[in-house]
């Protein structure tokens, strides 16, 4: 179901289909601290949302970026919703102030989305990938998670 993102779209920045190996290996190292959920219906994945870190560096600890995944089959059907209201919310418990999500344009079904789930425009970052012959535009979107704390705990690590 990602392959469709990644050959004949810019919705992925991947140029290559990445293997089965590639792709569990990127699960596992995900969950170590951060949540990978996947929707299924009937053994076939419909979709599924993630996060990873926003930046390696200490100060950026309580900010994450994440990622939806629908299969075609199911657009505009709430599988992206129901996915990524329950990312946030774990998120959120696990003490994460701040998620950014970064949407290759134009793309005016994953914007609807993420705005209709509490994100914001915070800038474009412009033809910062190069993809099918063309430069592509990125806009990157915030939703606060949790109100900011004056001294934040560090976030804890996800516990499927």
């Amino acid at each position: 179901m990602y392959a469709p993102s990644v050959v004949g779209s810019v919705t992925s920045f991947e140029v290559e289909l990445p293997t089965v190996e590639a792709m569990a290996g990127r699960i596992a190292s995900t969950v170590e601290r951060l949540p990978w959920l996947v929707f299924e219906r009937d053994g076939a994945i419909l979709g599924y949302a993630y996060a990873s870190p926003h930046r390696a560096r200490a100060a950026y600890a309580w900010s994450v970026e994440t990622s939806v995944f629908v299969d075609a089959t199911v657009h505009h059907a709430g599988v992206g919703r129901a996915l990524y209201t329950e990312l946030l919310g774990v998120l959120a418990d696990l003490g994460y102030v701040s998620a950014y999500a970064g949407v290759t344009l134009p793309n005016p079904a994953s914007i609807g989305l993420h705005h209709a789930l509490g994100f914001r425009d915070v800038g474009v970052f412009e033809k910062v990938g190069f993809k099918d012959g063309a430069w592509r535009d990125v806009i990157w979107m915030r939703r606060e998670l949790t109100d900011p704390p004056e001294h934040p705990s560090p976030p804890r690590p996800w516990r499927p």
